[in-house]
């Protein structure tokens, strides 16, 4: 049975959420800060995150940073719950290593609906140690990326694209696969996203970065 965690101040709003995910067979413990869930990530990980932004004491984007640079729990699924809906607010926490986005006010099948997505999709999804291609080396033990034996630093969300990329190497991934294993099928704007992070990443790449290629009206494939 998963365990999830659930981050949320408000009362009312975590109740809800314990109560559905319960309902649907699910483990629960709920925290009112990042204090009380920081303590019990030293006792116990668990297979998801439901994390409000706004918390009386750190927030929410800070944390999800904070569990991506821990090599013990940078794999969790996270899923991102806040008031705020434009679309800026939802780029800033993908690119800070959420997995999804849910807006409040949301449905309890709805979250519900997410949560098994998200799970299935994370359950599915087994990294290889390392990939390497013509000077470019991505170490998944480390999360570490190296060109031509320089590490360079990626967002969470460049990193999971050159992995896609990688683990595909010599053939074309679509947008529609990119979109649903790096940033998940629910968010919108994805066609401005997707290609703001290949910029980013064929420019910290280098010379290296002209090896991702473009391939008109289909996707992107590294070669």
């Amino acid at each position: 049975m998963a365990l999830i965690y659930i981050v949320e101040d408000d009362q009312n709003i975590r109740e809800i959420e314990s109560f559905a995910l319960k309902n649907s067979g699910y483990q629960i413990r709920d925290f009112a800060c990042a204090k009380e869930f920081y303590l019990a990530m030293e006792e116990r990980l668990p297979s998801l995150i439901l994390l409000d932004v706004m918390l009386p004491d750190e927030d929410g984007l800070s944390i999800v940073s904070t569990i991506r640079e821990n090599p013990e729990s940078r794999r969790i699924p996270v899923i991102m719950v806040t008031a705020k809906t434009t679309e800026l607010d939802k780029v800033k926490g993908l690119d800070q290593g959420a997995d999804d986005y849910l807006t409040k006010p949301f449905g309890v099948m709805e979250l519900v609906s997410r949560v098994k997505a998200l799970l299935r999709r994370c359950a599915g999804n087994e990294e290889e140690r390392s990939y390497a291609l013509k000077g470019i080396s991505l170490d998944n033990e480390k999360h570490a990326v190296y060109v031509d034996e320089k590490q360079i630093e990626l967002t969470f969300k460049e990193y999971k694209l050159l992995q896609l990329l990688l683990k595909n190497a010599g053939s074309v991934t679509s947008r529609e696969s990119i979109m649903e294993k790096v940033w998940g099928t629910d968010f919108e704007g994805e066609s401005r996203t997707l290609d703001m992070h290949i910029k980013t990443l064929r420019q910290k790449l280098g010379e290296r970065g002209s090896m991702i290629k473009t391939v008109r009206n289909v996707g992107y494939m590294i070669e």
